[in-house]
C-alpha cells in the first residue's frame, strides 16, 4: 500500500484495504443500505436480516451468522482460554471478555448510572442496573412481586417452591 505501507500476498486483498483510506464502500445492503468496503462483509451483515445462520456447532447443534461466533462459542466446548490477564492470570475465552475483566483491576467505578448516579466497574453490570428506567413487566403469581427481568422472576419463584 502506498499510503501506509502494509504489504498483502493478494492484489484483490490490496484493492480491498485502499478502501481504508479512500473511504470507499462500494456494496450496499438491499435492506438498509448500509455501505461496506467488500462484498463478504455484506454478505455477513445481510445475515441480520435473513437470520440465516449457516455455521452449527457440531457439539451442540447451535447456529452462528458467522464462522467467527462459531470459533468463539466452540470455546466452551474445548475449554480453551487464549487470552489472559497480565495483572492476575485469570484466562478468557476472547480478548473483550479480557478487557472487560481489566476494568475491575483499576479500583474505579467509572461507568456512573446517568438517573441516581451509581457507578459501575463494567459495562454490564452497568447494563443490568435498570432500576430507574424499565418497567418491571413480570409479575409473580404467587405474591405479586414485579420484575424487570424474566430470568429474575424465574429466580425468585423458585423461593416459593423452596428449590435451591
Amino acid at each position: 500500500c502506498e499510503e501506509c505501507g502494509k504489504s498483502f500476498r493478494h492484489r484483490s486483498t490490496l484493492t480491498i484495504h485502499r478502501r481504508v483510506h479512500s473511504g470507499e464502500r462500494p456494496y450496499k445492503c438491499p435492506e438498509c443500505q448500509k455501505s461496506f468496503t467488500n462484498s463478504s462483509e455484506m454478505v455477513r451483515h445481510g445475515r441480520i436480516h435473513t437470520s440465516e445462520r449457516p455455521y452449527g456447532c457440531s457439539q451442540c447443534g447451535r447456529r452462528f451468522s458467522d464462522t467467527s461466533q462459531l470459533l468463539r462459542h466452540w470455546r466452551i466446548h474445548s475449554g480453551e482460554r487464549p487470552s489472559d490477564c497480565s495483572q492476575c492470570g485469570q484466562r478468557f475465552g476472547d480478548s473483550s471478555q479480557l478487557a472487560q475483566h481489566q476494568e475491575t483491576h483499576t479500583g474505579e467505578d467509572s461507568h456512573p448510572y446517568p438517573t441516581c448516579g451509581k457507578s459501575f466497574s463494567d459495562p454490564p453490570s452497568l447494563s443490568k442496573h435498570h432500576a430507574h428506567t424499565e418497567e418491571k413487566e413480570y409479575r409473580c403469581s404467587d405474591c405479586g412481586r414485579s420484575f424487570n427481568r424474566s430470568s429474575n422472576l424465574l429466580v425468585h419463584q423458585r423461593t416459593h417452591l423452596k428449590q435451591k
